[in-house]
């Protein structure tokens, strides 16, 4: 049994709690961090600053999946909201979709704005009994299908909008951490040389983010950030020093209390984990508090508090 292994991976995959979850999801949200993600992942803005992007090209706030709006309800309960921004498409034949986070952006092309519509994932199971890059294309095609209605009518196909899926994976496979890659329409000529418009059918692409450790090559860039950002073993100071001198990002209040209560439930995930696992060593193995947490290599100057833990519970 590689007690150490599967010790690390419950962990490592501690967003399966919902508050933890929740708090992963908000700091997400955070234009700043938007921002860098679009600037290192959508080509639309690779020639743009991270304040041009903040500033300039993200619509409105970005919306998290705690504020569900249905394209189905009536026009007058949709003017409400602020258009693009609904986290969740749910028509009467198709069921429900919730998205993580979802927001529209302007880019510049060829001296005019382009819209796109930005829907960000955060997953920690990489296997989660599908190929994930398959509910991605999944994703894109639900937010190209649901404009019908709201950015073109009819047969006014012209006004469809370009959609990307952007995925951020915690906890990939080895051999895909620390990478990013795109998965888009592109057009292949079988007989002959045609050539259409680029925009004309580049209308989709799902990102797929898989971050890794600082020991993995290309740990640099959005990759390093993220990994930071979202690690549940950093303390938030460590955290707001890295942000401040490797990335110029300086935390809002909001971000701090984000980071800090990410940190503390990620501690507290870490706690009953480790106590789990000592109690069933004690169990299956027989061995005393102590012995367990040797085998769990557990530090000395930590073993005081699980034992006190334990004796109190």
């Amino acid at each position: 049994m590689n007690i150490e292994t599967t010790i690390s991976k419950n962990i490592r995959t501690a967003g399966n709690n919902s508050d933890y979850d929740a708090a992963c999801k908000r700091l997400l949200s955070e234009k700043v961090i938007l921002a860098w993600i679009m600037k290192n992942c959508l080509e639309e803005y690779q020639n743009c600053g991270i304040t041009e992007i903040v500033d300039k090209y993200i619509e409105g706030e970005p919306q998290v999946a705690e504020v569900p709006v249905a394209p189905d309800e009536t026009n007058a309960a949709e003017s409400s909201m602020i258009k693009g921004t609904q986290t969740e498409d749910k028509t009467m034949t198709e069921g429900t979709v919730t998205y993580d986070i979802r927001f529209f952006a302007t880019a510049p092309r060829s001296g005019e704005l382009i819209r796109l519509i930005i829907n960000v994932e955060a997953q920690n199971d990489f296997y989660p009994g599908y190929p994930l890059i398959k509910r991605g294309i999944y994703y894109c095609s639900r937010m190209i299908s649901s404009q019908y209605g709201t950015e073109f009518t009819s047969s006014h196909y012209k006004n469809i909008k370009k959609v990307y899926s952007i995925w951020i994976c915690m906890n990939p496979p080895k051999y895909r951490e620390n990478t990013i890659t795109e998965y888009s329409i592109t057009e292949k000529n079988l007989v002959g040389n045609a050539k259409e418009k680029t925009e004309n059918y580049d209308l989709m692409s799902a990102v797929m983010i898989c971050l890794g450790g600082p020991d993995s090559e290309n740990y640099t860039g959005v990759l390093k950030l993220l990994d930071v950002l979202l690690s549940s073993e950093k303390a938030p100071d460590e955290k707001k020093e890295i942000l401040h001198n490797d990335f110029n990002i300086e935390m809002s209040k909001n971000m701090e209390r984000e980071v800090s209560l990410m940190c503390n439930l990620s501690q507290g995930v870490v706690d009953r984990t480790l106590l789990d696992a000592i109690r069933n060593l004690m169990e299956t193995m027989k061995l005393t508090v102590e012995q367990a947490m040797a085998a769990l290599k557990i530090p000395e100057t930590e073993q005081p508090k699980y034992a006190s833990m334990l004796k109190n519970e």
